[in-house]
């Protein structure tokens, strides 16, 4: 799997807020860390993008297990991304205003599923 935090690395992409929500973002992949023995819960990271010819777009964050089978953002003001979001008038959103849009465009996505899918894949 690419490293999730390479987004970081990306060309900015600006998006308004008024348009963020139309993002197809697809699952890159997702890193699944284990530590200790089998009663210990797992940890991680996953990366979703949208990709098209004049730009591409990301979003990773870290993912915990709180307990087997129940995921949660680790850190829910920690996501990283490439996008620059600009309000209507296109000045750049506070840093808190950022983590509330990009907050609602991860839990929009079906991101649990693909995190249980690399646990269980990590299990076998």
């Amino acid at each position: 799997m690419t490293p999730a935090w390479i987004v970081c690395a990306w060309p900015p992409v600006l998006w308004q807020v008024d348009i963020a929500p139309h993002l197809r973002l697809v699952h890159l992949g997702t890193r699944v860390l284990h530590y200790g023995d089998d009663a210990c819960l797992c940890s991680g990271q996953t990366l979703w993008g949208e990709a098209s010819n004049d730009r591409s777009a990301g979003v990773a964050w870290d993912w915990i297990e709180v307990e087997e089978g129940v995921l949660a953002i680790a850190d829910p003001l920690g996501l990283v991304t490439n996008l620059k979001l600009l309000d209507s008038h296109g000045k750049a959103l506070s840093d808190f205003q950022v983590a509330v849009h990009l907050n609602g465009l991860v839990h929009a996505l079906p991101w649990q599923t693909e995190v249980q899918r690399a646990l269980h894949h990590h299990d076998a």
